[in-house]
């Protein structure tokens, strides 16, 4: 049922205010700002062509760009051939909901570090920490993007946050070098 161009404009208008920083975090988390800015932009210009066929049915609409939004991420990395390593260092904030505040070790630990063990993590690894923590999704809503299950979003979520604590616990601490 098409919707009469007003309403459409305004439907959009309202996806993209509310999803915008969303699909910015999650691509924020794998290349560098200029970069997840265009694909922000690649995205929702890929959302504004297939808008009329978005089913709500199938997914939400959260899900649907981000599912966009990994697509457009692919078709970066396969045009550069090559992918570059994670730029948490540009986005501090990611940090901090990666790992609890009152956690000593969230102390000791730098941008660098953190850059270096999260490139260590296979590729869906790091797709999963991005979604959950740069874009905030559930698991629900990564299972749906990733075509996986939500046991399986939580056990690949629990191993790559296991191997950065043992990375981490493995690391001489701040206070040992001072």
């Amino acid at each position: 049922m098409a919707r009469p161009p007003d309403d459409r404009d305004e439907a959009f208008r309202q996806l993209y205010r509310t999803h915008v920083r969303a699909v910015y975090a999650f691509l924020a988390y794998s290349v560098t700002a200029p970069t997840a800015e265009d694909l922000t932009s690649a995205t929702f210009e890929r959302a504004l062509r297939a808008f009329d066929r978005f089913d709500p049915k199938k997914a939400s609409e959260r899900t649907w760009l981000l599912t966009i939004a990994r697509n457009a991420l692919t078709d970066h990395f396969r045009r550069q051939q090559h992918r570059k390593a994670v730029s948490t260092d540009e986005h501090p904030a990611l940090l901090d909901r990666l790992i609890a505040d009152d956690d000593p070790l969230a102390r000791q630990m730098t941008v660098d570090a953190l850059v270096s063990w999260l490139g260590e993590l296979s590729e869906r690894q790091q797709q999963v920490l991005a979604m959950r923590f740069g874009a905030d999704l559930s698991a629900r809503e990564i299972a749906d993007t990733l075509d996986m299950t939500e046991a399986n979003v939580h056990q690949v979520t629990s191993r790559a946050l296991r191997q950065l604590r043992a990375r981490a616990d493995a690391s001489p601490s701040v206070s040992d070098s001072a």
